[in-house]
């Protein structure tokens, strides 16, 4: 961002979030890299998993579908569809059936009508958009050093860091959905849950990384707002 690269408040204010993103990006590929190549002893492929999971839940009309790209696993609310990378679907490996089952404790969330999904999927036309015009307002703002458009700005980014703290039990749910699930099925031995569940604990790691530097950015937003008493 231009704001990064001409104020060096930008990178030290920023750095310890940055530093957080970093170390759950390589957490997250590592330790799925690891258990990828770890087979599951029940031969449940990702897609079986997820599909016994919603069975055992009383959970219907959720389409399984594969996906292209590397980690691309999400589910759908509004088509209803859980979608599973090609490292996932098929595969019978423990990062698999881990990241299947978390996938469909989204699904499952969502057929119970879990609050915090319901607000998080109401948000994202709001985070889209301001998260967009916050930067327009917010570079505006800077070169013409107008702070009260930079405080406009932060106002619209504040959105974006409410849907990544929102983001967090809706994230930490749908694994403990996933990990009991997992156990109450007996697709995994409790050895191979634990290997698991370290998977869906480093993923986790990328989405409290997000909060903190959505915060931290936040924050240098309404410093250079003035807000804190700085210069107008």
């Amino acid at each position: 961002m231009l704001l990064g690269l001409i104020d060096p408040l930008y990178i030290i204010i920023i750095a310890p979030g940055l530093a957080l993103s970093l170390y759950a990006t390589f957490r997250t590929k590592s330790t799925f890299s690891k258990y990828s190549k770890v087979g599951s002893r029940s031969g449940l492929t990702g897609a079986e998993a997820a599909e016994l999971m919603l069975r055992r839940q009383g959970v219907s009309g959720v389409r399984i579908e594969r996906s292209g790209g590397w980690l691309s696993d999400h589910y759908d609310p509004g088509k209803k569809a859980l979608r599973l990378s090609k490292d996932v679907y098929a595969s019978q490996s423990l990062s698999a059936i881990g990241v299947a089952c978390h996938e469909a404790g989204h699904a499952i969330q969502d057929a119970h009508n879990y609050g915090m999904l319901s607000l998080r999927t109401a948000l994202v036309p709001a985070t889209n958009f301001t998260s967009t015009s916050s930067y327009f307002m917010i570079i505006g703002g800077f070169l013409l050093h107008f702070t009260g458009l930079i405080f406009i700005g932060a106002c619209l980014f504040s959105v974006a860091v409410v849907f990544s703290l929102i983001t967090l039990p809706v994230e930490w749910d749908a694994s403990r959905r996933a990990k009991l699930a997992i156990d109450e099925a007996g697709m995994l031995s409790p050895e191979e849950n634990r290997h698991a569940s370290k998977v869906l604990n480093a993923a986790f790691m990328t989405y409290l990384a997000a909060a903190v530097t959505s915060i931290l950015t936040l924050l240098y937003y309404l410093i250079l707002s003035g807000i804190f008493g700085g210069d107008e």
